[in-house]
């Protein structure tokens, strides 16, 4: 293990700094992690001083986190505020929704499946192609693309048809791994369930961890999750593998989920504040996160 994380090991625990081991984090990516799972059920709104603190602990320094949140003020998800010498940073009504969207993907059931192709009549084709592939389409042609879900709000010229499908046979299957690469996601869910099902049968029902530590886990927890969630194409299984591990890694993210989040959002109840004082533990939001994961 590096000096680097035999530090982590020193402040956070052994087990829960052995989730970071060869997982390397973007500041702003894992301050979207923050706001999505802490910060946009309780209201949207948190001090930059408890993003500084959380992302310490995961060895992102203040400075990259100053300059992460600048970017995402710049690009129109973070809106800043100041209250005497505190700045607070508050989710956007666009990034709110686009929050919401994410949170139903996460702690809910898979999405029913909604076949459309999206085809491109204007200009800058490649850059609006990569955009839809990041969300889980497929590239068919330079100017043509597939998904499950409904596509995203495109910028220029695009024509969206809803399609259905037809037949249903191993050639789906067929088409499906050559147009998505599959294995790829596999390979990702599979590395999601031996780094995190480790963590879990070291830890038990968390007792021995802090509420720091667990909250911690539970944002690695849902960063890892949510990086391959948010890529992946969601299929239906008639078109997947043979024991696909999606199914498992679900599994293993409720139920996980589940165990960190009373000690994680004690946690986030004592310490995490917005302009008018602390967050709540938990709020009807939080919640319903909570009782969707157990019906899964």
């Amino acid at each position: 293990m590096s000096a680097d994380n035999v530090k982590l090991a020193e402040d956070l625990g052994e087990t829960v700094a052995a989730l970071l081991i060869d997982l390397p984090i973007k500041a702003a990516s894992f301050i979207v992690t923050i706001y999505g799972d802490v910060v946009e059920p309780r209201g949207s709104v948190v001090w930059i001083g408890n993003l500084i603190e959380t992302c310490k602990r995961v060895g992102i320094t203040e400075t990259l986190v100053r300059t992460a949140v600048s970017r995402l003020v710049a690009a129109g998800q973070l809106a800043g505020e100041r209250e005497g010498r505190r700045s607070y940073y508050r989710l956007t009504d666009a990034a709110q929704a686009e929050f919401a969207e994410a949170a139903s993907l996460f702690y809910g059931p898979e999405p029913a499946v909604r076949w459309q192709f999206v085809l491109i009549n204007g200009p800058a084709p490649e850059e609006i192609m990569q955009g839809l592939e990041r969300d889980g389409f497929a590239r068919l042609s330079p100017r043509l693309a597939m998904g499950t879900h409904p596509a995203p709000p495109l910028p220029g010229r695009v024509v969206v048809f809803d399609a259905q499908l037809a037949t249903e046979n191993g050639a789906l299957k067929e088409f499906a791994e050559e147009a998505w690469n599959l294995e790829r996601f596999a390979e990702a869910y599979s590395e999601f369930i031996a780094r995190f099902g480790a963590f879990s049968q070291r830890v038990g029902d968390c007792a021995a961890l802090s509420p720091f530590d667990c909250l911690i886990a539970r944002l690695l927890l849902v960063h890892q999750y949510r990086l391959i969630m948010l890529r992946e194409p969601h299929l239906p299984k008639s078109a997947l593998p043979a024991n696909w591990p999606g199914e498992g890694a679900r599994r293993l993210f409720a139920d996980l989920y589940q165990i960190l989040s009373k000690k994680a959002d004690a946690y986030v109840g004592r310490h995490f504040v917005n302009e008018t004082g602390k967050l709540k533990e938990a709020t009807p939001a939080s919640q319903n996160r909570l009782d969707r994961l157990k019906s899964l």
